[in-house]
C-alpha cells in the first residue's frame, strides 16, 4: 500500500486546516530541548497512516528504533490529519504529541512561520547533520520556509505517467510521448468514442480528474510561483499561461469539458480496484509511485508501462523531471521531551537502514541520498522510473507560502473556470489572481 490515499487533494484540502495553525503556537524552540535523551522516557508520535499494511510498517520501523534506543519508548497514535494535529498543537498540554508527521507539504510554510512546530536548527547543529549530504535539494526546500526548518523529510513521492501498453500497441504507438504536443496526438489516437461518451479515453485532462491538478501540470514547465520580493509571479511568468492554454487545448481536443466531465462521473474510486486506469476506461494516467501497488492488487488485465510525464515542447532536454512531494516530520514545541523526540525524528529520517526498510514496506521513494542508492532497496524497472524522477535535477514541488496552500487554491480556481470557458481573458485572469494571492499572503503575515 502507498503512504496514504491523499495526494490529489492534499494541497487543495490543506486550507481547511490552515486557520488552526495561526494560533497554534506563538513560539518554538530557540535551543535544543533540555531533557536528557539518554533518560528512560516515553514519547508520543502522531502519524497519519491508517491502512493495515501502513500501520504495520510504521510499527515495525518504530520497533527498530526502540531496539536501537532501549531507553525511549514510543506511543503511536495513527490516522491523524492536519485538522487534528492543529487542534492538538493549539491546545498544548501533556496529552498532545511529542513527534508529529504530516502528508501535507504545502502546510510547511504555515507550520514554520507560526511556530506550530519547533525550530529544528539547534538539534541539527548539535547532531552535526549535513543536510546537503543527506537529502536531495527539493526535499530540503519543501521542509523549510524562509530559512527556518521546522520539519524533516520522511520518504518522498514522485509523479510520472502510467500507460496501457496493450492499448498503445493496438493504436500503433511505439513509446511514451516526451513533449506535450506529442502527448496530445497520442491521447487522441487512444481515444475511442462511444455515442456521446467514450469506450476508451486517452487521458483525463480535466482538473477534477484524478491527480490532474494545477501544481502537477506546472512541474512540467519551468516556472516560478513567487518573485524575489515574495510577490505572486503567475501573471508575469509566461509558463502559467502556457500551461493553462495547453491544458484547455487538450480538453477541447478530447471532446470538450462537458463531455469529459460527464465521463469522469462514471469512474470508480481513485483508491479502489475500479480506478479508471485499472478498468481500461483511460489509457494514460498521471500518478505517483504508490499506484504500482494498487495495480498489483487489482490484477489488471493488460501490460503496464511507466515513464516520466511529458515536458513543454521547448524543454525537451529536461525530459525525465516530475512533481515531487512527501511525508514530513517535526517536533511539537510544547513537548518537554524534545531531545528524545529528536532522536526518533533523526532516526526515521536519516538512518539509511530505517529509511530503506520503511520505503520497502510502504512502497514509496526513499528520502535520503544514501537510501536512494542502497543495495537493500527493493525495486523493479517500473519503480526505478520514479527513483530517477526523484533524483532528476529539474524535478520540482510547490513553493512554500506563509498561508500554506491558499495561493494554489486561488490559482486553481482560475484554472477551473478557464477550462470550462467561464473565463475567456486568461491574461486578465492571471493578473487578478496574482493580486488576490498577494492580498491573501499580506493578510496572513
Amino acid at each position: 500500500m502507498p503512504v496514504r490515499p491523499r495526494r490529489a487533494a492534499a494541497a487543495l484540502a490543506a486550507t481547511a486546516s490552515i486557520a488552526l495553525f495561526a494560533s497554534a503556537c506563538t513560539g518554538s524552540a530557540n535551543n535544543a530541548g533540555s531533557d536528557d535523551p539518554k533518560a528512560e522516557t516515553t514519547i508520543t508520535f502522531w502519524h497519519g497512516w491508517s491502512a493495515p499494511a501502513e500501520v504495520k510498517a510504521i510499527k515495525d520501523n518504530v520497533a527498530r528504533f526502540e531496539k536501537a534506543h532501549p531507553n525511549i519508548k514510543v506511543k503511536l497514535v495513527g490516522d491523524i490529519n492536519d485538522d487534528k494535529l492543529g487542534q492538538a498543537l493549539r491546545a498544548g498540554g501533556s496529552n498532545g504529541p511529542d513527534v508529529v508527521s504530516s502528508f501535507t507539504t504545502s502546510n510547511v510554510g504555515k507550520f514554520c512561520a507560526s511556530g506550530a512546530l519547533a525550530d529544528l536548527k539547534p538539534f541539527i547543529e548539535k547532531s552535526k547533520l549535513d543536510l546537503d549530504k543527506t537529502f536531495p535539494k527539493v526535499l530540503q526546500e519543501y521542509t523549510q520556509f524562509e530559512g527556518k526548518r521546522c520539519t524533516m523529510p520522511l520518504l518522498s513521492d514522485a509523479y510520472g505517467l502510467y500507460y496501457n501498453k496493450d492499448a498503445f500497441e493496438k493504436a500503433g504507438i511505439k513509446e511514451a510521448p516526451k513533449t506535450w504536443s506529442e502527448f496530445t496526438e497520442v491521447a487522441k489516437k487512444l481515444t475511442k468514442a462511444k455515442g456521446d461518451s467514450y469506450e476508451q479515453l486517452g487521458f483525463m485532462p480535466n482538473y477534477l480528474g484524478y491527480e490532474t491538478v494545477v501544481e502537477h501540470y506546472m512541474s512540467q514547465w519551468d516556472h516560478t510561483y513567487f518573485d524575489e520580493n515574495g510577490k505572486s509571479n503567475v501573471a508575469k511568468d509566461p509558463a502559467f499561461a502556457e500551461m493553462m492554454t495547453y491544458q484547455k487545448s487538450l480538453v477541447d481536443a478530447l471532446g470538450g469539458f462537458k463531455k469529459l466531465d460527464k465521463y469522469r462521473t462514471t469512474f470508480g474510486d481513485e483508491w479502489g480496484a475500479k480506478h479508471p486506469f485499472h478498468t481500461g476506461q483511460v489509457a494514460m494516467q498521471l500518478d505517483g509511485e504508490w499506484r504500482l501497488n494498487f495495480l498489483k492488487e487489482a490484477k489488471v488485465g493488460f501490460e503496464v508501462g511507466v515513464a516520466p510525464m511529458p515536458v513543454a515542447d521547448d524543454e525537451v532536454s529536461e525530459y525525465g523531471k516530475g512533481y515531487l512531494s512527501g511525508t514530513i516530520m517535526g517536533i511539537a514545541p510544547q513537548s518537554k521531551k524534545q531531545n528524545a523526540a529528536w532522536e526518533l525524528v533523526k532516526y526515521m529520517t536519516t538512518d539509511t537502514d530505517a529509511v530503506v526498510n520503511f520505503a520497502n514496506d510502504i512502497g514509496n521513494v526513499p528520502s535520503t541520498l544514501e537510501a536512494l542508492k542502497s543495495p537493500n532497496l527493493k525495486f523493479d524497472d517500473h519503480f526505478k522510473t520514479f527513483l530517477d524522477i526523484a533524483q532528476h535535477p529539474e524535478s520540482t514541488t510547490m513553493a512554500g507560502a506563509v498561508n500554506g496552500a491558499t495561493y494554489q487554491e486561488t490559482l486553481s480556481d482560475l484554472a477551473h473556470k478557464y477550462e470550462k470557458g467561464q473565463v475567456t481573458d486568461l491574461k486578465k485572469g492571471l493578473v487578478d489572481t496574482a493580486a488576490q494571492i498577494d492580498r491573501d499572503i499580506a493578510a496572513a503575515k
